[in-house]
């Protein structure tokens, strides 16, 4: 079962998403949050899965929140749910560690794909968000790396960048998942980055994907 807490300033909408969400077999809603700052309390308290996470409300916003549940361990799987999807707003949320970013007019099955990605620990970033770090982060280079990917490194990275989960790329590159995980983490390492959506946004803002 996927514990999830919704944190959202409006009310209607953290109605909406527990009775959409109250239908999945698999996801249970857990709490509710009216602003950040009760995010973070009820994320310490309740524990859950998985956080759908408003940018823009009252106290604390949504990316500083992120960043304060982010920073504990264990922690839980942050899903950035907003209207707005402004460059500012993508970078602060992704920044502050959030493992993936839909936009609030997606369907209400991409919204449960986009949970149920998060809790198995994939990175998700809907796909006008995708276009906008293509078009924003692309001409940016970085520092290069003390320790250089290997060329298997390399490919996995690639397909992170290119939304696939484990079992995919196991499947693209004919490895174990395991054999994946361990790349992963590598990769990570090697980075410094503390998760797979950091090495998607590095992998951009690199220019390491072309």
């Amino acid at each position: 079962m996927i514990r999830v807490l919704v944190a959202d300033d409006d009310p209607l909408i953290r109605s909406g998403l527990r009775a959409l969400l109250a239908a999945e077999a698999d996801i249970a809603v857990v709490g509710e949050a009216a602003d950040g700052r009760d995010a973070v309390a009820q994320a310490g308290r309740l524990r859950p899965d998985v956080i759908l996470m408003d940018v823009r409300m009252p106290v604390l916003d949504g990316a500083a929140a992120t960043r304060q549940i982010v920073a504990r361990s264990p922690r839980p799987r942050v899903l950035v749910l907003t209207t707005f999807d402004a460059d500012a707003v993508v970078d602060a949320a992704l920044g502050a560690g959030a493992d993936g970013f839909l936009l609030k007019r997606v369907g209400a099955e991409q919204l449960v794909a986009g949970i149920r990605t998060v809790a198995a620990g994939d990175a998700l970033v809907a796909p006008q968000v995708t276009r906008r770090l293509l078009s924003t982060l692309r001409h940016r280079t970085g520092t290069p790396l003390a320790d250089p990917l290997t060329d298997r490194e390399a490919d996995v990275l690639r397909a992170l960048a290119a939304g696939l989960s484990n079992e995919e790329i196991a499947g693209t590159l004919r490895v174990s998942a395991e054999t994946v995980k361990s790349h992963v983490k590598r990769i990570l390492a090697k980075l410094g980055v503390r998760d797979r959506t950091q090495a998607v946004v590095w992998a951009y803002r690199t220019g390491f994907v072309p």
